[in-house]
């Protein structure tokens, strides 16, 4: 697939970028996608949460009555979970959610994703560019004029640029990351991808490795 590179007044230059059909252009693996997805979103859970069991809670443990012969049930604790200010039974404790997946199929999720918004034709490259100092206002107005606004944008660079960071952090709909962080969560959230030009090459060399 060849498109046209744009310059950051949304007009087309002379220039083209060919994507590369094994990395754009697969049949894409919905269930890669599906697992990637869930390996991603899995990581980003704290897994801090917890509670009291029996052995935790304060109190006494002397038996609060007789076993037989009370006409109620029998009770040995007032860390029993039955009782109000007693443990909790079988409650949330400390855990990580992280699990393990092949880097093959990571990278046949990713390929998939990009594959997706090619076949959808909703991938922008643009010309490699940088900001004096960082203002949102500025990228605000390179979004206008790549006709974007209000779509939720994911930009791609080849390597940090802090200015252009910055400058995108304050918007909901638009996150700029590196290529070496492109992960399938979110390129397929987002409506539109903008690839500079240099980072489509980085992107085929990550996925050359």
């Amino acid at each position: 697939m060849e498109l046209k590179v744009k310059n950051i007044k949304g007009e087309e230059t002379a220039k083209s970028v060919v994507l590369n059909e094994s990395i754009f252009g697969i049949e894409p693996n919905d269930h890669a996608i599906y697992l990637d997805t869930k390996q991603y979103l899995a990581n980003q859970r704290q897994g801090t949460h917890s509670s009291l069991e029996k052995s935790m809670v304060s109190g006494s443990t002397r038996k609060l009555k007789r076993q037989k012969g009370t006409g109620g049930a029998r009770a040995g604790s007032i860390k029993n979970p039955l009782f109000r200010g007693g443990a909790r039974v079988f409650g949330p404790q400390p855990r990580d959610y992280g699990f393990k997946l092949n880097k093959k199929l990571k990278q046949l999720a990713r390929k998939s994703a990009l594959s997706y918004k090619a076949k959808d034709n909703n991938i922008v490259i643009l010309e490699d560019f940088s900001f004096d100092k960082p203002r949102t206002k500025d990228f605000i107005e390179v979004l206008e004029k790549l006709q974007l606004p209000g779509r939720r944008t994911l930009m791609v660079l080849s390597e940090s640029n802090k200015t252009v960071y910055l400058s995108s952090r304050n918007l909901k709909q638009a996150k700029v990351v590196r290529a070496c962080d492109l992960n399938t969560y979110e390129i397929l959230r987002a409506h539109n991808l903008v690839l500079l030009e240099s980072s489509v090459a980085e992107i085929e060399k990550i996925f050359e490795n």
